[in-house]
């Protein structure tokens, strides 16, 4: 009985814990943040980052001296003549040792600029990674913004539903009472069935905006939500009167414009390196190296005559023995000197100047496309600014028109259709002023990211 209960107990938390993990309801942040922390291309753009952290390790090798060991083993079978006339037979074997360093002294400072243009390539993938992040949070702010709109416009369907529910229980007494005929509660009847198709189509909304952020997400769409949010917009106004001045700030703060920048650094640092083929070239060698030989079948003995007696003998000559009277020493500095390459080096140098001339070109478009898009922005937001405060005034005159003919309505003045044309248009301007408010609020958020303030819906 106690394991009952306390499988029991296990199964209960367990769809306690289920239940709170799908009603859980996503804020801006929490989305913004998981996106940046899950995304598959930011993933891969930080992929980008280690890869130039590993050119700049690259890079300071050059610096660095280079040193190579390597030993050869050879037999020799075979005969020769020697000096008496004879053949003699021998077979040998023959063993080396050798280890080399180099190191570049002066190359016209190709490497000191290879190293810069390195660093430059880290500072680039660490732009271009913060520029991804940016174009996903505003992808999350807006796929966000559609779904509270969605809901928005489900509540706007839901009031109507009620309001023909309201209608068609007021017009059945007044039509059982003889004062309407039955036909205006058809009338009704089908405008109920109207709203309610609106409302499952609003629903239907809200479920295709939940499923495109919940994808933006990469998270399931199964008891996704978000957290619904009140935005005030009592005292609104635009917050910003000068595009230009959101301009000067965005330009130095924006990740394309400084990526812009960063290719004139690096094409400015392939004309020094171009140039750098018409200096000489200086390197410093040294290395060691050691030999044994031995003959196949004989010992390792090595004949010594004593310069006083003139005696003959012999002593071991043995593996060790050889390779420490065989060791020697090199060392040696080298300059290469370019004379003549088919102007390689010239055209080298020319396409480098071109290049360059030619990213500075795309540094000045960079800027007129920020402009561009800044000012667009910022028109959009004025514009949508007027399209809700108009909306807003044709809200409130449809609800004094609606409040009017809903009484003219009940006291039998108007007749039903009158009334459904009158109630429709409060449906447009209900819709219309949803629209207009979240097309203004992002605008708002898009000249916000530009004058570099994160995005919240506070």
């Amino acid at each position: 009985m106690k394991q009952f209960k306390n499988g029991l107990l296990v199964c209960f938390l367990f769809v306690t814990i289920s239940s709170f993990s799908q009603q859980k309801k996503w804020t801006l942040e929490a989305c913004i943040s998981h996106a940046l922390e899950n995304n598959i291309s930011i993933k891969q753009s930080a992929l980008d980052t280690e890869l130039a952290q590993e050119n700049i390790t690259n890079a300071k090798g050059n610096f660095l001296p280079s040193v190579n060991g390597s030993t050869s083993g050879n037999f020799n079978f075979g005969s020769f003549i020697g000096q008496d006339g004879s053949r003699i037979s021998r077979n040998s074997f023959g063993n080396s040792l050798s280890i080399n360093a180099g190191v570049t002294l002066f190359n016209g400072f190709r490497n000191t600029n290879l190293y810069k243009q390195a660093e430059l390539g880290l500072e680039s993938s660490r732009v271009q990674l913060q520029k991804l992040k940016d174009d996903i949070s505003l992808f999350v702010v807006n796929s966000y913004l559609n779904a509270l709109l969605s809901k928005e416009n489900y509540k706007i369907a839901e009031e109507q539903v009620k309001v023909s529910e309201e209608q068609i229980e007021n017009i059945k007494e007044l039509v059982d009472a003889g004062v309407r005929p039955r036909s205006d509660l058809y009338n009704v009847q089908a405008e109920l069935a109207s709203n309610n198709e609106r409302l499952i189509t609003a629903q239907n909304g809200i479920d295709l905006a939940l499923l495109n952020l919940s994808q933006l997400l990469q998270v399931t769409y199964k008891g996704f939500d978000i957290e619904d949010v009140n935005i005030d917009l009592s005292s609104v106004e635009l917050l910003y009167n000068d595009s230009e001045l959101i301009f000067k700030k965005a330009v130095g703060n924006r990740p394309e414009i400084r990526v812009a920048e960063i290719r004139i650094e690096n094409s400015e640092m392939d004309i020094e390196i171009a140039k750098s083929a018409f200096y000489p070239t200086v390197s410093l060698g040294a290395g060691l190296g050691t030999s044994y030989q031995h003959t196949l079948g004989e010992k390792d003995r090595r004949t010594i005559v004593d310069p006083n007696t003139g005696a003959v003998s012999s002593i071991p000559n043995g593996y060790g023995k050889q390779f420490n009277d065989n060791l020697g020493y090199n060392i040696g500095l080298s300059i290469s000197v370019p004379i003549f390459n088919g102007n390689k080096n010239k055209v080298n140098v020319n396409r480098a100047v071109i290049n360059n001339e030619r990213v500075t070109y795309d540094l000045e478009q960079a800027k007129q496309d920020l402009f561009s898009t800044i000012e667009n922005a910022y028109l959009d937001a004025k514009a949508a600014l007027n399209q809700y405060q108009a909306s807003e005034v044709s809200l409130t005159a449809q609800q004094e028109a609606f409040r009017t003919a809903k009484e003219s309505y009940n006291n039998g003045v108007m007749t039903s259709f009158e009334f459904q044309q009158v109630q429709n248009r409060l449906i447009n301007a209900q819709s219309s002023l949803a629209n207009a408010k979240f097309n203004f609020v992002f605008k708002t958020k898009l000249l916000e990211f530009y004058n570099g303030i994160p995005i919240t819906l506070d």
